[in-house]
């Protein structure tokens, strides 16, 4: 018994500048696991790219395959320069952040001990308040904004002091680009996409209508990326790429004519966050494998809910929450709708939902709360499986990352005697089968029926769903022809 448990596990040195670390992993392990045991164990960001290298120099594989080395052995682990440029990045976004945070108190200090002192020396009088001199963010911010700052003097008096911030100032090609179903969201570092989610929040008047610091906003957005892991797929640039394409809806079908700012608050905030802390096995793998969130949970969605608890952890650090400026009523109803749309995005309750807004789309009416929830639901599925709305060269990276975090999963469950779903299983699947039934049993009809409601979409967003669905079709004559002659 013992050796055959003992053969189950790998022990290898790892020489960190030096210092050896040994580490110890079952074979069980996937890829992704063992890269953010590495990480934790030398002490990096868990969703830091490494690299691990041999005594000759030469770059290792990171798989439960690595060789059994000796005790006098160690391997060499190194970050990738890309990496730690991004993290420097990253870092020079929080330093800028902290100093403006620096920046804001000695103002407010500065404007209290003046407003004593004009309040004293007019003996009661009313107050005229000068506004603060303008704070600059230097690129993040070129467009004005205000927000409110309350403040209490001796008096007993409540005074609101307005300020005003210079945000960045995004071109005009790129503004333009954000609001269409065509933009490339492969062009963008981390940074970048924060800088865009930043202006989709006040370019929609959230951060105005809601008095939302603008400064807590990046810094919950800063928090947000930390929380999403370094997945092939369920990844930040997911985030973002879902995000976009909720911003772009809104434009096209105008749904600021139609929904409440609250709801759009709603939407937008619950396609920010709808897939964080994803571990990169679905649900699936969760209740077969008994894992800990499928107990947590008692198997009811629970990468879903994980995600909504994962939300509102972040929204509870002060220096993180967008709405602290919110009343309870409302931070309730922020609460409720976020969490009802990122339940929605879980895959096993699409025929429900769908059938729900099918019932209601010809006489839909945007003065009721159910039509609307149920609308909104439909919307954030829509969002978050509309990769083959892009345009092929931005849509195809997708499928390839998706069948890597796929076959992740089934190659995982194959070692752990667990139930493999076909479309998983790397003997099984091609990008054609993988793709021909997902747009024309789910995508296609999904958004004809939104079609229903915003005719507008057919030509951006239904049309290439029916040309991806065509070009996968003919790859799928084209693979089905070699392989006959292959056999023959």
């Amino acid at each position: 018994m013992g050796s055959a448990a003992s053969s189950s596990y790998r022990s290898i040195h790892l020489d960190v500048d030096g210092r050896i670390q040994k580490v110890v992993f079952s074979r069980f392990c996937s890829p992704c696991d063992i890269k953010e045991l590495f990480c934790t164990a030398v002490g990096l960001p868990r969703n830091t790219t490494i690299s691990l290298m041999d005594s000759t120099g030469a770059m290792v594989s990171i798989d439960p395959t690595i060789p059994k080395i000796m005790s006098f052995y160690a391997f060499k682990i190194n970050e990738l320069k890309t990496e730690v440029t991004n993290r420097l990045a990253m870092l020079e976004k929080r330093v800028e952040l902290e100093g403006l945070k620096v920046v804001e108190i000695e103002k407010c200090r500065s404007d209290i001990k003046k407003l004593r002192e004009e309040m004293a020396s007019r003996n009661n009088r009313s107050v005229q308040l000068s506004t603060f001199q303008h704070l600059l963010c230097p690129t993040l911010y070129e467009y004005e904004c205000e927000y409110g700052l309350l403040l209490s003097n001796d008096m007993g008096l409540t005074i609101f002091v307005k300020t005003t911030i210079i945000p960045y100032h995004l071109s005009k090609e790129t503004i333009d680009a954000l609001r269409q179903p065509i933009f490339d969201v492969w062009q963008w570092e981390p940074n970048e996409m924060l800088s865009c989610l930043e202006h989709m929040y006040h370019d929609l008047g959230l951060v105005r209508d809601f008095n939302i610091n603008p400064i807590t906003l990046k810094r919950w957005l800063l928090c947000i990326h930390d929380n999403y892991r370094n997945n092939p797929f369920h990844n930040f640039r997911h985030c973002f790429c879902v995000t976009q394409m909720m911003y772009s809806m809104i434009y096209l079908c105008n749904l600021q004519e139609k929904f409440s700012q609250l709801d759009i608050l709603i939407l937008m905030t619950a396609a920010v966050c709808h897939d964080l802390d994803h571990p990169g096995y679905n649900n699936t793998y969760q209740i077969n494998a008994r894992t800990e969130l499928a107990v947590r949970y008692n198997d009811i969605s629970p990468l879903e809910n994980h995600h909504c608890a994962v939300a509102f952890q972040i929204f509870s650090q002060p220096e993180c929450n967008i709405f602290s400026n919110f009343d309870a009523e409302a931070f309730k109803q922020i609460r409720q709708g976020t969490i009802t749309l990122i339940l929605a995005t879980d895959m096993a309750r699409h025929g429900e939902i769908l059938d729900s807004f099918k019932q209601k789309v010809d006489s839909f009416d945007f003065t009721n709360e159910e039509h609307v929830t149920c609308l909104k639901m439909v919307l954030i599925k829509c969002c978050d499986i509309s990769n083959e709305v892009r345009p092929m060269e931005v849509a195809e990276p997708w499928v390839d990352c998706l069948l890597e975090e796929y076959f992740m999963q089934s190659d995982r469950e194959k070692a752990e005697g667990l139930p493999v779903a076909p479309f998983m299983d790397r003997e099984k699947v091609t990008k054609p089968t993988a793709q021909i039934g997902f747009i024309k049993f789910v995508l296609i009809p999904m958004f004809e029926t939104v079609m229903k409601l915003f005719p507008q979409i057919e030509e951006v967003m239904v049309q290439p769903l029916r040309e991806s669905r065509d070009r996968y079709e003919e790859l799928k004559q084209i693979d089905d022809a070699m392989n006959e002659v292959r056999h023959q």
